[in-house]
């Protein structure tokens, strides 16, 4: 684990190539069919890469798409392990549907399917990661399923520079302020991917329960269940807030979470500001993800649990077979 965030720079500078690009009908917006980690990417970009509507789906069968915009569509099956089982489902129904798709995969069944059909495909290189460990690899990835060649040359400009090793140390701080509490993190909409992103850090990586939402609509209802009173102080007591702050928020955004970040402090609850650091929005985002990284990690130290595997999540899929 420590190796892979250490190492994400090389992430960065991975030169996705999509081979059987020619056979991609021309499409207007796209549909990602992907599970935890392997989902990311384009909960990621979505607001951040202009040009084409994106859709996520992480379940069974296909998105829900108007049949008008369906041969519009570009079905994208990301997998990181190329096993998931729900995104092989929507894969052959898209197979089955004669629609436009494309996949993303380090290997396994939907690789050996893209390759037996001619199916436009890209094949992740193989760096023994989890998929939650991989973002750089399939934003990459999918960026260059999308001919998004300008933000690759953005993202691939940032692997000299980029050091993961700096952002240890306020990992570190924020772990010691954050033990034997329940994180929630809250973000503005534009941000919420990264929210999602860093509670299922804490929940992989770190082992423990972990939340988010986003401002303005937790407003006007979550932060009512932290009006503590002596009948529900002891709720709320286990939890800790942490803030992503992004200078290019609505000015409106910032004052609700100043303000938000006031009436906690008020009724004692603990908060914590993170702000997002960087010019470009992919300085911001993986400099983000990466002081997740650390922060999860060092908190996985403190437990004593171990950071990489996921075994309940293998115990699960054994017991739904």
């Amino acid at each position: 684990m420590r190796e892979a965030i250490e190492n994400f720079s090389r992430q960065l500078a991975y030169v996705p190539e999509v081979v059987h690009r020619e056979k991609l009908l021309p499409f207007f917006r796209v549909a990602v069919m992907g599970m935890g980690g392997s989902r990311w990417p384009a909960y990621l970009i979505r607001n951040e890469v202009s040009g084409f509507p994106i859709t996520l789906h992480n379940d069974y069968g296909l998105p829900q798409i108007p049949e008008r915009d369906e041969q519009e569509t570009l079905f994208v099956a990301c997998s990181y392990s190329g096993d998931t089982e729900e995104v092989l489902s929507g894969f052959e129904a898209a197979i089955k549907e004669k629609l436009n798709v494309a996949v993303i995969a380090a290997g396994g069944t939907l690789i050996a399917r893209a390759k037996e059909l001619g199916i436009p495909y890209v094949e992740l290189p193989d760096m023994n990661l989890q998929p939650r460990m991989a973002t750089g690899l399939l934003v990459k990835a999918l960026l260059a399923v999308m001919g998004k060649n300008e933000e690759l040359e953005k993202i691939s400009s940032l692997a000299t520079a980029f050091n993961p090793l700096r952002y240890e140390p306020a990992g570190k701080e924020l772990a010691m302020q954050l033990k034997n509490l329940v994180p929630v993190v809250y973000a503005s909409r534009n941000n919420e991917a990264l929210a999602y992103v860093w509670k299922i850090k804490f929940n992989e990586t770190g082992k423990i329960p972990a939340f988010c939402n986003v401002v303005p609509e937790l407003n006007h209802n979550e932060m009512t269940g932290f009006d503590r009173i002596d009948a529900t102080k002891e709720l709320s007591a286990r939890f800790s807030f942490v803030f992503l702050e992004d200078e290019a928020d609505d000015p409106r955004i910032k004052n609700r979470m100043k303000v938000l970040a006031s009436l906690y402090e008020k009724r004692g609850l603990p908060v914590r500001a993170v702000p997002l650091e960087g010019v470009t929005v992919y300085e911001k985002m993986f400099g983000s993800l990466v002081l997740a990284d650390w922060t999860a990690y060092a908190l996985a130290e403190m437990y004593g649990t171990e950071p990489e595997q996921v075994p309940m999540v293998e115990e699960f899929k054994k017991l739904i077979k």
